[in-house]
């Protein structure tokens, strides 16, 4: 990779020039302040705005050739529906989905993607290819099978071992279904492996109203909180996707324990899962809260701005209270979150920082107004404003084009015929 230079691109309200050289920032002066690098390009941003590349944090990207496929249900009956066309998927499958997913993310601004899905391996491939960063996970699903399990532990071993010769970016995790899928003896397992070797795991907890009724039943009237913090699971390294139905207690462990919170809010609304979402209390109990779009089965999109957006209006609406989730603090959310919980030097654009960039087009009716550019982009924009995307120092599109888009639509077409 070589060096660009962005000039006269606005950075938090300021004319300014952003060196990257390599795959980070390395200068950023006022514009005008820096000259035409010898080796590579320079970029005249005039009208646009930099943001950083947002980060998706729950995703199940192998799922976006299967928007539509069960809806106007709840969610158990989603879940056995979506079970049913998984018995069908393989690895070109999973490959040519997550291409598409990745195809989506770049157009709406993500750079990096927290995914728990099958094929990971090949999940990644397809990531790396279309040059975003990809967190993924092998998935621990055994359903109290001890077959099962066995032979999970050994796979989860075996990627973990190809991961550490992972040069591009890529993060290896560990993902825990969930407490209603994975037997306790595998529970321990996952969070004893993670821990050992450093790893971050990735589960869902408290989705559903219904998960932590049978938790309950099940664990002597304990929550899907409690219940895995008595197993020693919780700790910082845990990323927690939902946290939807939460007791007081919930909320203090979570922030005591310093978990991420993933909060999925177009998934949960669309599922009738719930819309009450502690925002407030997790982020004061000390939980480092991000943002997700879950997968398309349920969610049906990936584009980060319209969560904001959603999470934003709807904590408004519920709270009775305008102030609620102010802007800062939901950009913060889609990215420097992320960044802490996956531990990437990203999230802020920053002299050091990965160049994680998006550089957004001003030029439409939604940014002709003297109100502040955060507003107009997470409430009046969409996200075909993004004109291009940089990420890890090098365009991943460019004017709103894609490289090979095509070609990857016409496989994802033929992949499609292995679910129908």
């Amino acid at each position: 990779m070589g060096n660009i230079l962005l000039k006269n691109i606005l950075l938090d309200g300021r004319s300014s020039d952003i060196l990257i050289s390599g795959s980070r920032i390395s200068r950023i002066r006022p514009a005008g302040g820096i000259p035409p690098p010898d080796a590579g390009e320079t970029v005249d941003c005039t009208g646009k705005v930099a943001v950083p590349g947002f980060i998706n944090m729950h995703t199940h990207a192998g799922m976006a050739l299967m928007r539509g496929i069960q809806e106007d249900c709840l969610f158990e009956s989603w879940l056995d529906a979506i079970w049913r066309v998984e018995s069908k998927i393989d690895p070109e499958f999973v490959f040519w989905s997550t291409k598409v997913a990745a195809l989506e993310m770049i157009r709406t601004g993500t750079t990096t993607f927290n995914d728990q899905y099958w094929y990971s391996v090949d999940a990644r491939r397809a990531a790396v290819e279309m040059g975003i960063r990809p967190v993924v996970s092998y998935v621990i699903l055994d359903q109290g099978d001890p077959k099962e399990a066995e032979r999970q532990r050994i796979q989860c071993e075996e990627m973990y071992e190809q991961s550490r010769q992972w040069d591009d970016g890529s993060i290896f995790e560990v993902g825990v279904h969930a407490v209603y899928s994975v037997s306790e003896p595998m529970i321990c397992w996952a969070s004893d492996f993670a821990k050992k070797h450093g790893l971050l795991l990735h589960t869902h907890i408290s989705e559903t109203e219904g998960e932590v009724d049978v938790c309950k039943r099940a664990h002597g009237g304990l929550s899907p909180v409690q219940y895995l913090d008595r197993l020693g699971v919780l700790d910082e390294k845990v990323i927690a996707a939902h946290t939807l139905w939460l007791s007081e207690d919930d909320v203090r462990i979570l922030g005591e324990r310093k978990v991420t919170c993933v909060h999925n809010v177009n998934s949960n609304l669309k599922l009738a899962s719930g819309y009450h979402f502690l925002y407030e209390e997790l982020r004061d109990a000390g939980a480092n809260v991000c943002l997700g779009t879950d997968g398309c089965a349920s969610s049906n999109n990936l584009d980060m701005l319209e969560a904001m957006k959603t999470s934003a209006i709807l904590q408004k609406a519920w709270r009775k209270d305008p102030k609620a989730l102010p802007l800062d603090e939901l950009l913060d959310m889609a990215t420097r979150n992320g960044a802490r919980a996956l531990g990437i030097d990203a999230g802020v654009l920053e002299e050091g920082r990965i160049a994680d960039i998006l550089i957004v087009d001003t030029d439409s009716t939604f940014f002709l107004s003297p109100g502040s550019f955060l507003a107009n982009f997470v409430y009046s924009a969409h996200s075909d404003c993004i004109d291009s995307v940089i990420a890890g120092g090098r365009f991943v599109i460019r004017g709103r084009r894609i490289e090979g888009e095509e070609d990857i639509l016409r496989e994802a077409r033929k992949v499609l015929k292995k679910i129908k």
